[in-house]
């Protein structure tokens, strides 16, 4: 089984680098927009046979179940590594043979950028890890283990590097692919700026546009 699988942070705690030009209530409603744009994008992969979602947030709970997803509530907020690896301690119990982790915060990614992954990946079933870095090169936006448990994800700063120091260490083919749509993941307000510049059918398009901030 081929799973991807979408970690959420609660919307109350989503997204706080952008502070200085949104209110809370904007930035939850941010958040949504993105989470849906990627939980559609997965929804769409033709390569996944399933999507799983993974947050304590009651609501995105309840559009990830609306859509048919495997639901993981954390119950409590974890942090980002520690969600993903309780989420694929489950799918791994329940057969996973792969898994495609998608942050919530990139809401270009489209379906055939998660088939890119899943085509990478190792064909013979041998155990690889196919990451895609972030838009300065030095963060990872998505990444796909197989078999799920070969690697620990290593979020955060300098991730790219830590990813490609765990696969070394475990000797561990790597491959990495430059992606330009999952590559833009909006966490700082000039990132919201480049984003609004270029419309596109998307649930956070159309909320910037709502904002003001966007041409819809």
């Amino acid at each position: 089984m081929r799973v991807v699988l979408i970690p959420a942070k609660e919307a109350t705690l989503a997204k706080r680098r952008l502070s200085s030009g949104f209110s809370s209530e904007q930035r939850q409603r941010l958040a949504r927009a993105m989470f849906l744009d990627v939980l559609g994008a997965a929804k769409a992969a033709r390569r996944a046979e399933r999507v799983a979602v993974v947050t304590s947030d009651r609501a995105l709970l309840g559009l990830a179940e609306d859509a048919g997803a495997i639901v993981l509530d954390e119950r409590f907020p974890r942090g980002l590594n520690a969600a993903v690896k309780f989420a694929t301690a489950h799918l791994a119990a329940a057969g996973a043979l792969a898994v495609c982790t998608v942050l919530s915060d990139i809401p270009l990614t489209r379906a055939e950028d998660i088939d890119a992954l899943f085509e990478a990946a190792p064909r013979d079933g041998r155990p690889g890890v196919v990451l895609v870095p972030s838009h300065e090169r030095v963060g990872t936006n998505v990444i796909l283990r197989q078999p799920p448990t070969v690697i620990r994800t290593r979020f955060g700063p300098n991730s790219l590097a830590r990813h490609r120091d765990e696969c070394r260490m475990a000797g561990i083919r790597e491959q990495i692919l430059q992606l330009i749509r999952p590559a833009l993941d909006l966490d700082y307000p000039e990132d919201i700026v480049a984003f609004a510049q270029v419309a596109s059918e998307t649930h956070t398009f159309r909320e910037l546009a709502r904002l003001g901030l966007a041409r819809g």
